[in-house]
């Protein structure tokens, strides 16, 4: 009876140990699971400009990020490709980006988004902003974009006429508008439509500078003042982003009322501007960021079109050129800089 007793009772030991032996070991592994790192998403970010440029765009989407838990170099890692401007530059940093095998690229116009398309077809590619991303080839519809491209758009063409019906309240007299834009940017083309209609409205005339690299902006101020135009109306372009303050600079010493397609023109002492707030849209790809990483497809995500225009009035600008902008306008302002 002892005997079996003692074999008992070492059975139990024996089963004992291996339970105790077999719980220290799921704990150890447990223990081993929460020690290892959580690996931090990678994304890119494709830029046409340099630092300076862009760095208010920058932190609008990175404002966006934080409003969705995002922080950069704690939760998630931001891989950014200037190009500075020379947009031949754009397809290796784009490749550059496909090889860090980065979770998701964003790209800071159409003029990054060519390449950035040409570098990947798997990738996701978030677009902050496009004119007309349909017809740039990007994407199949807004409703369902299809491939690995998606976010947003800045398809609101009526813009570039409500820009003339502003020029026109600040100088009655308007009989002839230059505009400066690059014919080879995507939405051009539909812009000067939406001038010419505006224009036969007010019987005024329009005189179109093209302008392909930055030296050609002095070149078309000249052309502007030897047709003696009344007032300046900017378009979007790549070319621009750079040269807002040289811009800006010879259209008040052209002594030219102007109006511009961003508030950043205005903010580096330009007259006024009316248009998308860009600001905005960069605050909200950090959305589409979001959902990819969640492990929504591009495919599936519609592209969005603009929900948010600012008025900007430059007081200083407007002093500069001996011009008094009427309270009615001023009344309408988002910003008024003094």
């Amino acid at each position: 009876m002892q005997l079996a007793n003692r074999i008992s009772h070492s059975i139990k030991s024996i089963y004992g140990r291996r339970l105790l032996i077999a719980a220290l070991l799921v704990a150890l592994s447990a223990s081993a699971q929460a020690q290892q790192p959580t690996k931090i998403p990678r994304i890119g970010f494709l830029i046409t400009s340099s630092p300076s440029v862009i760095a208010p765009r920058m932190d609008a989407f990175q404002q966006g990020l934080r409003e969705l838990g995002y922080v950069e170099g704690k939760n998630i890692v931001i891989e950014r490709r200037h190009a500075e401007g020379k947009l031949d530059r754009l397809p290796a940093l784009a490749a550059e980006l496909v090889r860090l095998n980065v979770e998701a690229i964003v790209t800071s116009g159409p003029t990054a988004t060519g390449p950035a398309k040409g570098a990947t077809s798997t990738i996701p590619i978030v677009m902050t902003f496009d004119d007309d991303p349909v017809g740039s080839g990007f994407v199949a519809s807004l409703a369902r974009p299809g491939g690995n491209v998606t976010g947003l758009s800045t398809l609101a063409p009526e813009i570039s006429g409500k820009q003339l019906e502003l020029l026109k309240e600040i100088v009655p007299r308007l009989g002839r508008v230059a505009v400066i834009g690059t014919s080879i940017r995507q939405g051009t083309e539909q812009a000067l439509k939406e001038i010419e209609i505006a224009a036969a409205a007010f019987t005024m005339k329009v005189q179109y500078l093209d302008i392909q690299i930055p030296q050609d902006i002095e070149t078309a101020f000249r052309a502007a003042a030897k047709e003696r135009a009344d007032a300046l109306l900017v378009l979007q372009s790549p070319v621009f982003n750079a040269q807002r303050a040289r811009i800006g600079d010879l259209a008040l010493k052209s002594r030219l009322p102007a109006t511009y397609p961003r508030r950043e023109f205005v903010e580096d002492g330009g007259l006024m501007s009316y248009g998308v707030s860009i600001s905005d849209l960069d605050r909200r790809a950090a959305t589409y960021v979001d959902k990819i990483l969640k492990g929504a497809k591009p495919a599936d995500l519609p592209v969005e079109q603009p929900k948010k225009f600012e008025f900007v009035i430059n007081l200083k600008a407007a002093k500069q050129i001996g011009l008094t902008i009427p309270p009615n306008v001023l009344a309408r302002a988002d910003k008024v800089i003094r």
